[in-house]
């Protein structure tokens, strides 16, 4: 299979499902059972932010562990040497929480999805004329479903995902104002649940989210790159 053919599946898992599982995790040796419990609970998108300690191994360790139908890429990556090191190491998609052209330019060259983060319309737009797969808006708290309507309506093949801020009771408000996509952090991966142990808590959110994806988008909707 060509690496055009795998970028795409990529690109095509994180639609379908529609959710993508930000980790951020200060233990790091809770991050198999925290993956594991998303898993069962739907979710086929894990990034692992580089603020995890260990994160380059540990994204190696589970890339290897998962199932093929799973993808594992690499969060709040700042530079173009850390996006070599995670793509070396088995990420499938690599996720900025800022817009820098050199990141897409390594991550075109080695033909991985890439997904910027971006804030303003300009940038919005840049980002996708640079080659991003997906555009993340961050930080979407302070904007709303309702810029993602009024960005998409001038710019409607632009992808968009917001990250931070979407919460359980607005995650099917995203995919309504045209989000092909939600990058969601805590408000999926509880911290006190994951200290506790009640990883079951975790897997209730993800079929909680992977629902609200599937019921905010209208039946007839065909979904995939």
């Amino acid at each position: 299979m060509s690496a055009d053919a795998t970028r795409k599946e990529v690109l095509a898992t994180i639609v379908d499902t529609g959710v993508v599982a930000v980790i951020r995790m200060s233990d790091a040796s809770r991050l198999n059972a925290v993956a594991d419990a998303l898993l069962e609970g739907g979710v086929r998108a894990i990034e692992v932010t580089m603020t995890v300690p260990n994160a380059v191994a540990l994204i190696r360790d589970l890339s290897a562990r998962v199932a093929a139908d799973v993808i594992v890429g690499a969060g709040t990556v700042l530079d173009p040497d850390t996006a070599g090191q995670v793509i070396d190491a088995g990420a499938r998609f690599v996720v900025s929480p800022v817009f820098r052209p050199h990141i897409i330019e390594e991550c075109e060259r080695r033909r991985i999805a890439v997904v910027p983060g971006c804030f303003t319309p300009t940038e919005i737009l840049a980002a996708w004329d640079a080659g991003a797969d997906i555009v993340k808006v961050f930080p979407a708290t302070a904007l709303g479903p309702g810029f993602f309507k009024d960005v998409l309506a001038p710019l409607p093949k632009v992808r968009l995902m917001p990250t931070g801020g979407v919460t359980r009771d607005n995650a099917g408000d995203w995919i309504r104002a045209g989000a092909v996509a939600i990058g969601v952090g805590t408000a999926l991966v509880d911290q006190r649940a994951v200290t506790e142990g009640r990883f079951d808590a975790i897997t209730a959110n993800a079929r909680h989210f992977i629902a609200a994806v599937r019921n905010a988008r209208p039946s007839s909707e065909t979904v995939g790159a």
